[in-house]
Order: C-alpha cells, then structure tokens, then sequence
C-alpha cells in the first residue's frame, strides 16, 4: 500500500528513573531535532501537572524551546487543557509563539484537567463552571485568534491576527460533536483511552460542518508504538510504559521505570488503555501501523513512544520513519 497518512510525534516528556526533569527536557530538544531530520509532520507536547513522570507541566514554555532548536518542524500542543486557563492568557502565549516562529505552531485544546481534581483547584484557584463552560472557551479563544473588529475593548496582543491553527482534543463523543460543529480538525486520544475510538471517528466525520478553518474533516488518531531491531526487544522496551501505568492506576504515579529484563507473559492492559500499541521489529511495526491505518483511516496518526533509555526512543523513532519510506 502507498503511504497516504502524515506522521508526527507526541512527546510526553518523560521523566525517566535515574534521571531528572533537566534531563528529559534536553531529550524532548534532542528528540525534537532527530524529529525535524526524519521528516515527521508535527511535533507537540502535552500538559499534564503534578506528574513526576512528565517534564511539559508549562507546555507554551517547552514549545518555544523546541521550535528554537528547529526550523521547519511543526510545533504546538497535544493538547493544552483550556479549563485550567483563560482564554485570552493561551492566546498570549500562543500568539506569542506564532509571532516568533510564522506559520509552525498548533494549538489543539482539551477539556480535562491533565492532573487530579486537587491540583486542578490549585491551577485554577476554582472549579466552579470550567469544564463545563468548555465549547464557550473555544470560541473566544478561536476570536481572540481572528482580526480585531472595531470597537473590540480586549485584544490578544500578541495574538490577534494570528490565526493560530486550532485542534480540539478528546477521548470520548463530547469532543467529537464540538470538533463537528465547529468545524475544527479532531484529534483523538487513542494512545491511552481507545474505547470509543470508532464511535467518535464516525460521529465527527458524519457531523462535520465546513468551516473557515477546515472544509473537509481531518482525524489525527494518537498511537503508541515501540519499535527496535527484535520484537523481542521492543516487547522488553515496552514494560516501561505498561508499569507506568499500573503505578498510576494504583496511586502511584512516578517517573518512567526501566524495563523488565523478564516480560510477562501476559500483557495486564493490552485490552484497556493500551490497546492500540504497536510493538516490535520493523516487518512487525509496518503490519501494525498498516492494520491501524487501513482499520481507522486517519488522515494522521500521532505518535508516542515512552522508553526509559532515550537512545532507544530516538531509534524507535528511526526505524518508524525507514518504515514509512519503505512504504511510501
């Protein structure tokens, strides 16, 4: 088959055992490079807070580090959560980054608080109305994005004008239906919440209403892939991410461990949050990726890849992309 979806990467940043959140931020730079070299389409980066496994709690931040230290590469959020925040402060700081690096950042928002509901009301300082005053949020950032219009007393500056490109993100219908009506690109959080994957696809792309931003849909599906010379090995490599989230699960959220050297023989979330992984050698990676695609057809997958030893992700990354040019 000929390679017809773009690739990018989803990088969480991870805080790796051993290591420290310097560390996994110069990684996420360095990964980003090796990124913008191998010809992946976007590269974002998620806020999540009060996680000791991950590095981009100040998300807008990390943006503009990693589009300093590239050139061409597509930069922006996966996502940023909008109820933590005022619209008009996101978009500041993105109008910001549109202003310092034209035509290469993203902004795909979410409606959850990427943390617990404590630190959620740290962030906010309420949780009166936020999450639910989320499609209204949308739309002002989306304004705040637009020309100023005479008589208009609060400007984005910067900001206004940019026309930043906005996505919304999400794991569940809510999203779908608020990507469809506002006719807005969706990207959905497959790599970790796959249940209503099909659901969410179908009802968006049936929904969808051609806007100024979009005329057609456009489905980004998020994918965990660990890819390595041997299945063997990158079975071994994916013990990390599989402990990372029964330590979650459990209350224990912590930084990314190292693999097991002894891999169960029965994966214990290969049919929950983890469901839609593809893991192994490059014959291996090219029918999962080719089975994902033909199954869903996203017209992008997004892509995350949560290995303790950053060499071995940035050749996860390298074998992902040779598989795609072999393809293509």
């Amino acid at each position: 088959m000929a390679w017809m979806t773009s690739l990018s990467v989803l990088d969480l940043s991870p805080v790796a055992e051993g290591s420290d959140v310097g560390q996994a931020l110069r990684n996420t730079i360095d990964l980003a490079r090796h990124a913008e070299r191998l010809g992946f389409l976007r590269y974002w980066l998620a806020e999540h807070h009060n996680m000791p496994g991950i590095a981009s709690a100040a998300t807008a931040v990390v943006i503009g580090q990693v589009a300093a230290a590239t050139s061409t590469l597509r930069v922006g959020s996966g996502g940023i959560m909008l109820p933590n925040h005022a619209p008009l402060v996101i978009a500041e700081q993105f109008g910001t980054l549109a202003a310092l690096f034209p035509g290469r950042i993203d902004l795909a928002v979410g409606r959850a608080p990427g943390t617990d509901q404590l630190t959620a009301r740290a962030l906010r300082r309420t949780l009166v109305g936020d999450v639910d005053r989320f499609p209204q949020d949308v739309v002002e950032l989306l304004h705040y994005f637009e020309p100023v219009q005479p008589g208009q007393a609060v400007q984005a500056v910067p900001g206004e004008g940019s026309r930043v490109p906005v996505w919304i993100l999400g794991s569940s219908l809510f999203g779908a239906q608020l990507a469809a009506m506002l006719g807005l690109p969706y990207g959905f959080a497959s790599h970790f919440a796959p249940a209503q994957m099909e659901e969410a696809i179908a009802l968006y792309r049936s929904q969808f209403k051609p806007s100024e931003w979009l005329a057609r849909p456009y489905v980004m599906l998020g994918l965990n892939l660990v890819a390595a010379e041997t299945d063997a090995e990158a079975r071994r490599l994916f013990t990390s991410i599989e402990q990372a989230f029964q330590n979650l699960r459990s209350g224990r959220p912590g930084r990314l461990p190292p693999p097991l050297d002894q891999v169960p023989a029965v994966a214990p979330l290969q049919d929950g949050p983890l469901a839609s992984a593809v893991v192994g050698a490059p014959q291996t990676v090219r029918q999962g990726l080719e089975a994902f695609i033909a199954r869903h057809r996203p017209d992008e997958v997004i892509v995350t890849s949560q290995i303790w030893d950053h060499a071995a992700r940035v050749r996860s990354y390298e074998i992902l992309a040779e598989v795609r040019d072999g393809m293509a």
